[in-house]
């Protein structure tokens, strides 16, 4: 089995994955929305009060200035707390964003390869992106969605106080009231999840077309494309209409109850006015009471905030549950790089991908590994990479399984090139060097792979930025070759070297086979002179090792003769 030498769970991977964790983590600011937000229900709920003090007051020839002076305070006391709240929730919104890109981002990068495979790249950016906006809704949309309750549930309390069948009327129409709100939310949150689901699958399909615009372009499919990026856009538009039927059906049914209620809280009112059982300031409180509880219709943006958010968080937590690439806190001992494969089985989704293979490759050598295509090769090479682990069996370097080793210790002893290599940085020579190893070490790997004589042909030689710098696949083949050659005992090769020119091949080729710092080389191949300069040449075959020899004594089968065509 798979030697597991850790150092225990990381951070990243206990990331938020519940609406109450994006939530809780806004508690710096959640304490003043909901001071304010309850503030200004304080002050809508006192304010009617106030107003039918202040009716009376007229009606009876009464001093009215101060209930008039107590109604201007608590209207500046309303916008006061209305700014704050906004401000509040904008900061909140905003930080809490930028904590879950920043974790996600995270979760991306130390999930590997593997642990992203899943995911499209453009879908991670829709959900890093957007989605991650909305569930940052969470803690301000819930606090608010509580302090909402205050109004509708303070006006109950006070028109029971006075008079209880204004209450009993009251309270009749806010059941209505509340039954549209949950229809509404349940049926808001579907909507949303799929609404930001097809987003996803847009930004995935447009991402593989830029990637792949020139192939687009050169085989006149450029119309056919834009029919298959598009597809998803009546899906889009479906669910976006039907986001707002359901807001317009609420908000209709919620603006006829609204009337209804406070027809009904008159009416009673009216009576209760007439028998001499409340004052005419009275029924003017009770009207606004009425207006202000009946008005919980008016939560349907908040609680559109809180499908959203859900959704957000929802999609989220899918990236969350991408298990990190955890490493061990080993250094390497001493050796010349002696690389061993012990019983390492791996499968894909439907067979072993690698079936039991057992190698011992001697350190400092170079080792061509080669096999018709699905053998298995770069599988193997991303194994004694690391940019995967196996499911059976483990990887070791000197003695050491790769799993064990530190992160900073295995990246300084394994450096890999790939066929195509992607080149990240700003300028040519961040993509060489990123780590600000020196502009001599830069220099040195650049030379060595021979990348530096187009280089220092380029406007601004190291210094010229990427998008700048058209270069062809054996360009980019070379930088990135020069990006892994300053590891110190083994370098990986994945078909590095295939858009290479003859001559520059077999310079590159001489270089390895003459390495002066004796690393190991694990080269994939499918050249039959890069196969015969090696040590050794693994032959690969249905993910099985069919044997490890010289090329020249496995050049007397067949078989092999025919791997290279």
């Amino acid at each position: 089995m798979t030697t597991s030498l850790r150092s225990g769970p990381v951070a990243y991977g206990n990331g938020p994955a519940s609406f109450g964790a994006v939530a809780r983590h806004a508690r710096g600011w959640l304490p003043l929305i909901g001071l304010t937000a309850l503030a200004g229900s304080g002050v809508a709920l006192a304010l009617p009060s106030v107003l039918g003090h202040s009716v009376d007051a007229i009606v009876a020839g009464d001093n009215y200035g101060k209930w008039f002076t107590i109604a201007a305070a608590l209207i500046t006391t309303g916008i006061f707390c209305s700014l704050i709240d906004a401000f509040a929730g904008t900061a909140c919104v905003a930080g809490t964003t930028a904590w879950l890109r920043h974790r996600l981002v995270s979760q991306v990068v130390n999930g590997g390869p593997e642990g992203t495979r899943e995911f499209d790249p453009g879908d991670l950016v829709s959900r890093v992106s957007g989605n991650a906006s909305d569930a940052a809704q969470a803690g301000p949309a819930a606090v608010t969605t509580v302090a909402a309750m205050a109004p509708p549930i303070g006006s109950l309390v006070l028109l029971a106080l006075i008079d209880p069948w204004l209450a009993v009327a009251f309270f009749g129409g806010v059941i209505l009231v509340i039954g549209v709100l949950f229809v509404f939310a349940r049926r808001t949150a579907e909507l949303s999840l799929a609404y930001q689901e097809t987003q996803g699958r847009i930004s995935a399909l447009l991402t593989e077309a830029v990637a792949g615009l020139r192939t687009i372009s050169s085989a006149g499919t450029t119309a056919r494309e834009e029919r298959r990026i598009l597809g998803f856009l009546p899906d889009l538009h479906k669910h976006g209409l039907e986001t707002w039927k359901v807001l317009a059906r609420s908000g209709a049914q919620a603006a006829i109850v609204g009337p209804l209620v406070l027809v009904a809280v008159l009416a009673v009112g009216g009576l209760q006015l007439v028998d001499g059982h409340i004052t005419a300031g009275e029924l003017f409180a009770a009207s606004q009471y009425a207006v202000l509880g009946a008005g919980l219709g008016s939560l349907t943006g908040v609680i559109g905030e809180i499908a959203r958010a859900r959704a957000g968080i929802q999609r989220a937590a899918e990236v969350f549950a991408i298990t990190p690439v955890t490493h061990g806190l080993l250094q390497l001992p001493p050796g010349p790089g002696r690389l061993t494969f012990d019983g390492v089985t791996v499968f894909g989704e439907e067979s072993a991908l690698l079936q039991d293979v057992h190698l011992d490759l001697p350190g400092g050598a170079t080792v061509a590994v080669v096999g018709p295509s699905g053998a298995g090769k770069s599988i193997l090479a991303g194994l004694a990479a690391r940019l995967r682990d196996p499911h059976f069996g483990q990887v070791l370097l000197d003695g050491v399984p790769i799993q064990a080793l530190n992160r900073q210790a295995l990246r300084t002893a394994v450096g890999c090139a790939f066929e195509r290599p992607t080149l990240v940085g700003t300028t040519v020579g961040d993509a060489i060097s990123h780590d600000a190893v020196g502009p001599v070490r830069t220099l040195a790997a650049a030379r060595a792979t021979h990348a530096h004589d187009f280089v220092s042909r380029l406007p601004e030689g190291y210094f010229t930025p990427l998008p700048k710098a058209p270069m062809s696949g054996g360009e980019r083949q070379r930088l990135g070759l020069a990006r892994a050659w300053p590891a110190s005992r083994l370098l990986v090769l994945d078909d590095a070297t295939s858009s290479l020119d003859t001559a520059t091949e077999m310079q590159i080729s001489k270089t390895l086979t003459e390495d002066r710092h004796r690393r190991t080389r694990l080269i994939v191949t499918h050249r039959t002179a890069t196969a015969a300069r090696a040590d050794l040449v693994v032959w690969l075959e249905n993910g099985r090792v069919r044997a490890v020899d010289t090329h020249q004594e496995l050049w007397q089968h067949a078989d092999y003769r025919e791997v290279f065509g």
